[in-house]
This record gives structure tokens, sequence and C-alpha cells, in this order.
């Protein structure tokens, strides 16, 4: 049985490539690359002779059955994507999936990887964080992960063409708001890389006289809980007192246990509640 290698490549500068993929490379029997046109560059660069096939979003079904054949066989093959590590925001997942359930063995050779590389550029917090990667087109879809990515405390990732970046900078504003600290990346291990750290509201006016180019990766900061825990607050201080014990009083919650519930809800102490209920 052969085996799949997941290949990453240079998302910019050639130098990214790391001497185990192009070893690979050159062994395997076959490399299914995203867009032959563009991978054959990156080939010919470092001399590699061996066969491409493509494998895409328009054929992942057919092709991948096709390339699992190919492996349960005995063939080794390579995946590629464009640039960067396959199986990030591209259909190489699908193929890993199909691998996993025909017993054929999956290895990753670890590279560049865009999101990684602008996290670590972005100045934001590192340590935990969300990758959405493109928004979907879909405007419901869309709308619905927005309202996810509202109250998101991780530092959030996603990728974006510039031709689309104002438009979705301006989507972001009506959710999350004008001051939320951002970094847009660009042109990544290239030669005009930039790392533009700013806010929301800042980078869509520069962006709306300076027009982007190249593929841009958005980093936002994620909420945080003081802020969130701030407008839990304020939004049980819009009903009463009263309002507020009924609200757990009904779910069937003892009147003692209820006193506490909106005690920290409005992050007060229970004795304030009590003293404010025997005013009543």
């Amino acid at each position: 049985m052969g085996q799949l290698y997941l290949c990453a490549t240079p998302i910019g500068n050639l130098e990214d490539i790391t001497y185990r993929v192009v070893r690979i490379l050159g062994e395997v029997d076959l490399i299914a690359a995203e867009d032959t046109r563009n991978s054959i560059k990156l080939l010919n660069h470092f001399e590699i002779k061996t066969p491409m096939t493509s494998y895409h979003e328009y054929n992942k079904i057919e092709k991948g059955r096709y390339l699992v054949e190919q492996m349960l066989e005995g063939k080794n093959i390579a995946l590629i994507t464009d640039a960067g590590t396959p199986g990030i925001s591209d259909p190489g997942e699908e193929l890993v999936a199909m691998c996993y359930e025909a017993g054929v063995p999956v290895t990753s050779l670890p590279g560049a990887a865009a999101c990684i590389t602008a996290l670590t550029l972005s100045g934001l917090s590192t340590r935990r964080f969300a990758f959405e990667a493109f928004l979907p087109t879909d405007k419901k879809e869309k709308a619905a992960i927005l309202e996810e990515l509202k109250n998101e405390t991780r530092t959030m990732i996603i990728y974006e063409a510039p031709h689309r970046l104002v438009r979705t900078l301006g989507e972001l504003i009506q959710t999350i708001g004008n001051e939320r600290r951002v970094t847009i990346c660009r042109e990544l291990t290239k030669k005009h890389e930039t790392a533009f750290r700013t806010t929301l509201g800042d980078a869509l006016n520069h962006y709306q006289e300076t027009a982007p180019k190249g593929e841009c990766v958005i980093i936002i900061e994620g909420k945080s809980r003081q802020l969130i825990r701030e407008e839990e607050v304020r939004a049980w201080e819009e009903m009463t007192i009263e309002e507020h014990m009924e609200h757990y009083e009904n779910q069937g919650i003892a009147h003692k246990e209820a006193m506490k519930l909106v005690a920290k809800d409005r992050n007060v102490s229970k004795r304030d509640i009590y003293q404010y209920l025997l005013k009543d």
C-alpha cells in the first residue's frame, strides 16, 4: 500500500520550503496539485521531475477516489496546494478523510502556513485563536458566522482577497465595532510584506483611500472577558430587580437561590438585593 504525503509549500518566498518536502516531492510516484500550472514553477525551480495531476475543489470527489485507488495499488502520492499547508482552507481535508476511510496511511510534512505566519506577526495574543479562513459568500451564512464572532474572546484569523477587503472590514465593523484592534498582513514572506497594526475603523478608512494589493490575512483581537461581563451586567440592569427575580422564580427556582443569581448577574452582593426587596 502507498501513502499520502501532505507537503507544505512556500507562501511566497521559495526559500521557505523544507529539505524534506523537496526530497519527498522527488521520490513519490505522483504529485496532486491544486493548480498544476502554478505548481510547475515550483517543481522546475527545484528540478523535480515527478508527474503531476490536478486535484481541486471542482474535482475533489472523483479525483479523490482515483488517488485513493492509486495508493491502494502501492503508489505514494504527495498533495500540494498553491501555497502553504494542504488541508488548510482547501479540499485537501476531503482527501485525507477518504484515505483514512480506505485505510491508506497519511503523514503531514510541516512548513509554511499563512494563518500561523500572520498570527505570530500580528502583535496580538497568540495563546488562543480561532481560524475562520475565508468568510462564506452566502449572506445568511456569513451573517451567522459574524454574529458568532461578535463575542469571540480568542484572537480571530480571517483570509480575504484584496478586492473584497474593504467590504469585509465594513461588515466586521457593523458586528464587532470600530475600535477593535486588528493587524492586516499582506504579501507574507515576500519583498513587500506588510503588517498594518491599527483598529478596524482606521483600517477601513485607510483601504478606502489606498487600494490593497496581494492576498490578505486579517488578525482581529478577541473581545475581553471584562467587556463581555460589563455588557451582561448592563443588559440585566435594563430590567427591574422584581422582573429579574421573576425571571428565575418562573423557572421554579427558590426565592433565596433566585436572589443569589440576581446578585451575581448584577455584580452586587446578595445583601443588596435582600435589602432592596425588603423595602418593598
